[in-house]
């Protein structure tokens, strides 16, 4: 272990060097003479290393810097990530406690795998809707009736459906919150029934079989671009979430194998997603591949010079206005309504299992014991399912 004598006692060098004190806590020497501690460990849940860092010497004394790595090391016995707390407490300002809910969320946010899109949807409700009002509680002192208040007013906004997002996240914090030690309990569970139920509301789809015979014509018919063309014949094919298929990689496809791996950060779930493609989508990929294929998007966006290290790929919108193009209105039909239409013929045209369905659509499903099912479920069942269903679109295309 170090002492002050030791440290007094260093020189610098030519080179940065470490006087180590053990548990991770270091200091590290600079040619210059200045003198940094630093602490090691592994992040919580991923094993990854990290350094914090924890002052300078001599305005942080040996004691000092002690006493900070084992606060450190506290955390991270609770499963607390000492570097994305501190960063946390930085976003929150002064004002707000160690444990207060605005920090806390705040890092839970950080630990997320969600979307980035909607990631800063989620920071921006908490900014706008519950920091300025619950923000600087302990998160462990957050009752139900402070989050009803919170919640109340978003409803009398008219933005139900946002208030029921939010007191799932809230929920999701709090249930964080008990897991690293810092709270007992989700108040959010005292809310059933408090709120006030959002409208349903649906994504247009066709589902009527001729109907769709009639679509699948009108989209081979489409005189736009080969880009937005090949990504609407896909769309029925593959039935992903639309920006899932308009921001699509070639370096996530195997079209040999006929599969497409959509990463995590892709994914509305936050999960990998294992796509089996029938013949017919891979051969529109084949075909999209001799125009794109030398970029990193299957579809990019026409509004970027090609190719360009800058580009980016198709938007939502896109696909949306070429429906459009085509004689469907947002009433008519949606790019999202691709889904609801496989699902439901799927199941009542060609009588497939629910859950295999429900895995194609990259849907939560839970086995028997409630854990999630992998990526890869019911693959072989689930490519002959997306074969059988391409297959199907063809004889509607042609049927009269």
């Amino acid at each position: 272990m170090l002492t002050n004598a030791k440290i007094k006692s260093e020189k610098p060098r030519s080179t940065p060097f470490k006087l180590a004190d053990g548990g991770g806590l270091y200091l590290l020497v600079q040619p210059s003479g200045a003198r940094w501690w630093r602490c090691d460990y592994r992040r919580p849940g991923t094993g990854k290393r990290n350094t914090l860092s924890l002052g300078t010497y001599p305005s942080t004394t040996l004691a000092d810097a002690r006493s900070k790595n084992h606060a450190a090391r506290a955390q991270l016995a609770a499963g607390i990530d000492p570097g994305q707390h501190r960063k946390a407490e930085k976003e929150a300002g002064t004002d707000r406690a160690a444990n207060s809910f605005e920090v806390v969320a705040r890092e839970w946010l950080s630990k997320q795998r969600f979307v980035p899109k909607y990631a800063i949807k989620v920071a921006a409700w908490f900014d706008k809707n519950v920091f300025p009002y619950v923000g600087a509680k302990p998160v462990a002192e957050l009752t139900a009736p402070d989050v009803l208040r919170v919640l109340r007013r978003i409803e009398e906004r008219g933005a139900h459906e946002s208030a029921h997002r939010i007191k799932q996240n809230i929920g999701q914090v709090m249930r964080y919150a008990i897991a690293t030690g810092r709270a007992d309990r989700d108040p959010t569970a005292d809310l059933k029934g408090a709120l006030i139920r959002p409208a349903e509301r649906h994504h247009a789809a066709i589902t009527n079989p001729k109907e769709v015979g009639g679509l699948l014509r009108a989209i081979n018919g489409f005189t736009g671009t080969p880009v937005v063309k090949a990504a609407l014949q896909l769309a029925p094919l593959v039935f992903v979430r639309p920006n899932e298929l308009c921001s699509a990689e070639w370096s996530e496809f195997n079209l040999d194998a006929g599969e497409w791996d959509i990463p995590a950060a892709r994914m509305k779930t936050g999960q990998p997603h294992h796509v089996p493609l029938p013949a017919q989508a891979v051969a529109v990929l084949r075909d999209l591949h001799l125009l794109t294929g030398r970029g990193r998007y299957v579809f990019p966006s026409a509004r970027t010079p090609y190719p360009n290290d800058k580009q980016r790929p198709m938007t939502t919108n896109a696909l949306l206005a070429a429906l459009q193009r085509i004689g469907y209105t947002g009433e008519q039909m949606t790019t999202h309504g691709f889904r609801a239409m496989a699902r439901t013929l799927l199941d009542e045209a060609l009588g497939f299992r629910p859950d295999y369905i429900e895995h194609q659509l990259a849907h939560a499903v839970r086995d028997p014991n409630g854990r999630a099912y992998n990526r890869t479920s019911f693959l072989p069942e689930r490519r002959k399912m997306v074969q059988k269903w391409a297959n199907y679109l063809d004889e509607l295309v042609i049927a009269d």
